[in-house]
């Protein structure tokens, strides 16, 4: 009997260990002969069912605002002399120009100064030259923190200490990231146009040119580096001819006429107007150290001189002054003229400049904001 139950306990042990490995093994074969198919499906869909999200709507950014107007700033001279130098050192650049002037130059898309100057410490002085200017390259940080993105070197000034001082003027202005037309290593340089282009993809032109140097040797033509001039117009008329097809808007800066005096020249008045019926939208007249007349010639303006904008340690009314140009959101051109007056090297604008523009200049209406009207 005992023999019997212990064959019977091993039996059902062996049977035990087959089933458990089975059912390790094929337990889910076993499962689905044993459970009906509508439970096993209903099983399966409840194994298949997955919570979705909806995904999360992601905002597209707003476009950046294009800023519809665009402004250009044309000044008259600018010399850093010592005066303008001292006036730095002792308080920055609201000692050169007031917190309006700053605000017009800065905020303008683009601004053009006439570089009345060389900078440099190397070079020989011009010989019979009563005035010559040559200023310290560090003195650059005075025109980037006025905002000047283009100065024109064509002027009776800026080969004041030779070659070598003009090269490092070019250098000077290319490391400080200004623009420059108006001289150069060759006449294609000299006579290069300067293009920019606002937010709203609209191109601006700008070249400079002389009628006033002290010898031919300035000349790009006789000498290199040297000056773009247009003692005959020749080339000037050319460039701006090849210039208009390439920009929407051009401007021309000159430095011509007598200084001192209001009166022009018979040549102003001519090649002015051969400027205008070459392509220029407007002519920019430097030289005189005093304002000159406005023209619209053609519907198009001519200022034949802004006289003196930062110089010396004065500047009186009617010494000077800058054109701010706009153009809208519908490519509409306005002009708008800022005379200015200086007391200390410090520039401001001049509030009793408007009527004294008005009264010098033929068919030209300034209201009291400077605006222009023909």
């Amino acid at each position: 009997m005992k023999k019997f139950l212990k064959v019977l306990l091993n039996t059902i042990l062996i049977l035990v260990v087959v089933v458990a490995a089975g059912w390790y093994f094929y337990g889910d074969e076993i499962f689905s002969m044993l459970v009906p198919k509508e439970n096993q499906i209903e099983q399966s869909a409840q194994d298949l069912t997955v919570t979705t999200e909806e995904p999360a709507v992601v905002a597209e950014p707003e476009p950046e605002a294009v800023n519809a107007d665009t402004s250009i700033l044309f000044t008259g001279d600018v010399e850093i002399s010592t005066y303008v130098q001292s006036a730095y050192a002792a308080g920055g650049i609201g000692n050169v120009a007031s917190d309006e002037i700053q605000g017009l130059m800065k905020d303008a898309t683009f601004t053009m100064i006439n570089n009345e100057f060389c900078f440099s410490e190397r070079g020989q002085q011009a010989p019979d030259k009563q005035f010559t200017f040559r200023v310290n390259p560090s003195y650059v940080s005075i025109l980037n923190e006025l905002g000047v993105d283009i100065a024109g070197l064509a002027n009776n000034h800026v080969l004041d200490f030779g070659h070598d001082a003009l090269s490092d003027t070019f250098t000077t202005l290319t490391n400080a990231g200004i623009d420059f037309t108006g001289a150069g290593n060759s006449l294609e340089e000299a006579s290069k146009l300067v293009i920019k282009t606002d937010e709203a993809g609209r191109t601006y032109g700008f070249l400079a040119a002389s009628h006033v140097i002290p010898t031919g040797s300035w000349n790009v033509l006789n000498s290199q580096p040297g000056e773009f001039c247009f003692y005959d117009e020749t080339d000037l008329l050319k460039a701006i001819e090849a210039a208009r097809p390439q920009v929407d808007y051009l401007f021309v800066m000159v430095h011509w006429g007598v200084e001192r005096t209001i009166e022009l020249e018979d040549y102003q008045v001519n090649d002015g107007h051969k400027m205008i019926d070459a392509g220029a939208d407007a002519v920019i007249g430097m030289h005189s150290h005093c304002l000159q007349p406005i023209e619209y010639y053609n519907g198009k303006p001519i200022f034949y001189s802004l006289g003196n904008f930062i110089f010396n340690q004065t500047i009186p009314s009617g010494g000077g002054g800058a054109v701010q140009v706009t153009v809208d959101a519908d490519d509409n051109i306005s002009y708008k003229i800022v005379p200015i007056t200086a007391t200390n090297a410090c520039t401001r604008i001049d509030q009793g400049g408007y009527s004294y523009i008005e009264s010098i200049s033929n068919g030209i209406s300034v209201n009291e904001n400077g605006d222009l009207s023909y």
